[in-house]
């Protein structure tokens, strides 16, 4: 079905926050639907080309429906430099509706975030759409993740996250040894880098990606559903590296208890995951399946 374009863009209660409502949205890249959860209307989740992208929650901008960005949030809670409600300088490779943006300005106000969003249409929809914060507490730049990457100085950000994808699958650029020496080199000490990874019933990919990140972090995690583990279906997984050492128990012990439990792999068990897989590089990434 051809995608609407809505006239006149998202409406606005005057001098409030905007008004969500449903409908399909033509844009840069493919479109972009607004869809209300039941049985919460301040509830939303954004389609991005068809798949699910981000949640919305008009009322509470720290409330995150989608479990890898609980696990996100909470690998933040343990393992970033500064303990909340310190902010933290973040960049966002791949920005949506800018839900894990949002979570971070409401639990750690003050932080400074650099969003990177390829698709110009849908970053001037979500700052129609909602009351983001402005420049310099969170600016949105448009661009390839790799390249938005790129232009940030060194050691400059507390907190790299990789959530990009195109349709259900993570481009190979930004999956490589190079692309996370990259943000290895934007990290300051101690900084911390994630990823949104879907892990498929092959696991070539997520097993592709830890290893890479095995190569360039000294310390590297990784979360995912019980479920998902035991290879019972396919889900999304959090790729977690630092330069410094990962504060592994507390990890375990936040991420298997919360609401949204999460197996965490790490040391041998991760390294058996990893075994025999060749890091992808650029020029010669490895292909997915």
């Amino acid at each position: 079905m051809a995608a609407r374009r809505h006239a006149g863009g998202p409406q606005r209660r005057s001098g409030t926050r905007p008004l969500l409502r449903a409908g399909l949205w033509t844009t840069s890249t493919g479109s972009v639907e607004l869809v209300p959860e039941r049985g919460d209307p301040l509830s939303w989740t954004l389609y991005v080309n068809g798949v699910p992208s981000s949640p919305v929650h008009l009322g509470d901008p720290a409330v995150l429906e989608f479990e890898y960005l609980q696990w996100m949030a909470d690998a933040v809670d343990v393992a970033a430099p500064a303990p909340a409600p310190a902010p933290l300088r973040a960049v966002h490779l791949g920005g949506g509706a800018c839900a894990l943006p949002r979570h971070l300005e409401a639990v750690r106000p003050g932080s400074r975030q650099v969003v990177v969003e390829l698709d110009a249409e849908l970053a001037r929809l979500v700052r129609a759409w909602l009351d983001l914060p402005r420049s310099p507490r969170l600016r949105i730049r448009v661009d390839d993740a790799r390249a938005g990457l790129a232009a940030q100085p060194d050691a400059s950000a507390d907190l790299v996250v990789r959530d990009v994808f195109a349709g259900d699958t993570t481009p190979e650029h930004v999956s490589t040894v190079e692309f996370l020496a990259d943000a290895a080199r934007v990290l300051a000490p101690g900084g911390l880098y994630l990823a949104n990874v879907v892990d498929r019933t092959s696991r070539v990919g997520l097993r592709a990606e830890v290893a890479a990140a095995q190569r360039v972090f000294a310390s590297v995690a990784l979360a995912l559903e019980p479920g998902v583990l035991r290879g019972r279906r396919h889900g999304n997984a959090v790729l977690v590296g630092s330069d410094a050492a990962l504060p592994v128990a507390e990890l375990v012990r936040r991420l298997g208890s919360g609401a949204a439990r999460a197996a965490v792999l790490h040391d041998d068990a991760l390294r058996a995951l990893s075994s025999g897989v060749t890091a992808p590089r650029d020029g010669g990434a490895d292909r997915r399946t």
